[in-house]
């Protein structure tokens, strides 16, 4: 326990001491994503644009009574360097710790895991010659890595194949062991659903057992698989109470924070293995932490050892090309050969389209971007004019979900289309937008409002309710059911829909569009992209353009001016973290 003097002085040091600026900053970074703040770099301007006029030099808090170096039972740690909020720094240790857990258990198993793949190389042989379009080898080095491994990261933008692969890896994992017990999660009810049916549609190519436990999958959201508790911060499943599970699959993985990242790590018990899928050109979470970013920035993605390479090799034949002769550089870090990266887009084309325009902002390449601009795209759409008419032609695609009088399918088909905005105020922001398509729905008579939840309003959950099922992101649509009363209906992960009285939702906001931040996690077939005319709103970056352009998949307009485009292409940031340096450290 902190001594009581010592609680004293910690709430003193809010108005004086030469802490107070280091703890103001801190505090803003922990709003802006950050999990800690790198002593090193200067920070001086933000303290004194803040008010601070006397800055005592960084090193100085190293003696400070509340600071601990390394040790936990102080408000404030200070680790080579870097600065955390005591409960961040905590965060960030277990989830180093659970990693490292799970690399060092998955050692002892590699020689028989090795034997049993060889002893099934004729069904990997044939599960990778079916993908005669292949021209890489990393699914199936994803492959034998997760079958080897306790812990596999799989990286990949949209449409490189990440479920499917994963669909692949249990193919194989159920034959090698047909009482395998799988876990499907996900931060959102949506991504959870829509990555359990993209493995059973997978799974429907396979027979007999195989088939039956694709079909048995079931997702959930992470909440949900951990076992929430009402009013609580914790959950029923962690590290006295593990995950009864051997394959725990989890998608979506950048939008996961610190806080929700460590529960889940440290609910993962001994033999459990665990894969991580994502995109880390993403977002990261919109609460603290960019975890799996981190992770996948902390070595080289794709590096293998010279005898896993040949091991992956004896798998491979025409028309998979083999890997490259292994080198043996950086085969100390833990996380080596455990993050696989997905390089072939099946969906989009380098060439043209939305696959070429999301390459140009990653690669932040002005020259193509601006090429955009000429009109020329079948598949993207650029409009610095902000056009009335491109802008009411769009959302006069909403007529089809609300016409349409089968509820599932009038859900499915609001999702295939989306406004996205930047920003939440301003004429551009979400509220603006979200009254301004409403006014143009009414006008058409295609709406009409007797109140707070009136027929057809599509609403998005802003809070988590534990108690119903719902959680922050779900999206639904409020309709009159067969007596006529209004209910608020959502999919199920089953892919079934079922209704809540809008009365229990505390929280929640129209989504006729929704932030980018928001988006994460879905996929529409039409989307338009609404950017700020003023550059000065909001934190504008690469991560954010790309998170938006790449939520579409056959359709695409942005409407911003050029200059704007390309500044945030070119402008990333980089959250404060130590995962990359502590794991280097292991």
């Amino acid at each position: 326990m902190i001594e009581t003097d010592v609680h004293q002085q910690f709430a003193s040091y809010f108005t004086t001491g030469s802490l107070q600026p280091y703890i103001y900053l801190l505090s803003k970074k922990l709003s802006e994503g950050h999990i800690c703040i790198f002593l090193e770099d200067n920070h001086r301007q933000e303290m004194l644009a803040a008010g601070y006029e006397h800055i005592s030099p960084w090193q100085t808090i190293k003696k400070d009574p509340l600071v601990a170096e390394g040790i936990t039972t102080r408000p404030f740690v200070l680790l080579d360097n870097r600065l955390y909020l005591q409960r961040y720094f905590n965060y960030e240790t277990v989830i180093i710790e659970r990693i490292k857990a799970l690399l060092e258990e998955e050692a002892e198993d590699l020689s028989s895991r090795t034997e049993a793949l060889l002893q099934n190389q004729s069904l990997i042989k044939s599960i990778f010659d079916k993908a005669k379009d292949q021209v890489t080898n990393w699914p199936l080095a994803a492959a034998v890595s997760a079958a080897l491994q306790n812990f596999t990261i799989i990286t990949g933008g949209p449409g490189t194949g990440k479920t499917t692969t994963v669909a692949k890896i249990l193919a194989i994992l159920f034959t090698i062991n047909p009482e395998l017990t799988v876990s499907l999660t996900a931060p959102t009810g949506k991504a959870a659903a829509r990555m359990a049916e993209s493995l059973k549609i997978a799974g429907a190519k396979e027979s007999g057992a195989i088939k039956e436990k694709f079909d048995a999958l079931e997702p959930a959201t992470i909440h949900r698989i951990l076992g929430y508790i009402p009013r609580s911060p914790y959950f029923k499943h962690n590290k006295s109470n593990p995950l009864k599970t051997d394959l725990l699959i989890v998608d979506e993985s950048s939008m996961i924070d610190a806080a929700l990242f460590a529960k889940l790590l440290d609910a993962i018990g001994p033999g459990t293995k665990l894969i991580l899928l994502g995109d880390k050109d993403q977002l990261a979470s919109v609460e603290a932490g960019s975890l799996f970013g981190d992770l996948c920035q902390a070595q080289p993605i794709n590096q293998f050892s010279a005898e896993r390479t040949s091991l992956i090799n004896s798998f491979i034949t025409e028309p998979l090309q083999q890997l490259p002769a292994a080198g043996n550089n950086n085969t100390q870090h833990p996380l080596f050969q455990h993050v696989i990266g997905l390089q072939k887009s099946y969906r989009f084309s380098d060439d043209k389209g939305i696959g070429k325009f999301s390459k140009a902002i990653i690669q932040n390449q002005p020259i193509i971007l601006s090429e955009f601009f000429s009109g020329r795209d079948e598949q993207v759409t650029l409009d610095d004019s902000y056009s009335e008419t491109l802008f009411q032609d769009f959302i006069s695609g909403y007529e089809a979900y609300i016409k349409e009088t089968d509820i599932a399918l009038g859900i499915r088909k609001f999702n295939e289309l989306r406004v996205l905005c930047a920003v939440r105020s301003g004429e551009q922001g979400l509220y603006a937008l979200n009254k301004k398509i409403e006014q143009f729905l009414q006008a058409k008579k295609w709406i009409r409002f007797t109140g707070e939840f009136y027929q057809h309003r599509p609403i998005m959950v802003t809070s988590n309710h534990y108690e119903l099922q719902l959680f922050n992101g779900d999206t639904g649509i409020i309709r009159e059911d067969e007596n006529g009363q209004l209910k608020a209906w959502f999919e199920t992960t089953e892919g079934g829909v079922r209704a809540v009285s809008p009365g229990y939702i505390s929280q929640c906001e129209t989504t006729f569009a929704m932030t980018i931040h928001k988006s994460q996690g879905s996929e529409f077939e039409q989307l338009l992209v609404v950017l700020p005319k003023s550059e000065k709103m909001g934190l504008l970056t690469r991560e954010l353009l790309y998170t938006a352009v790449t939520r579409a998949k056959s359709k695409l307009i942005v409407q911003g001016k050029e200059e704007l485009l390309i500044k945030m292409a070119a402008t990333t940031v980089q959250r404060g973290s130590g995962i990359i340096n502590r794991f280097n450290k292991i």
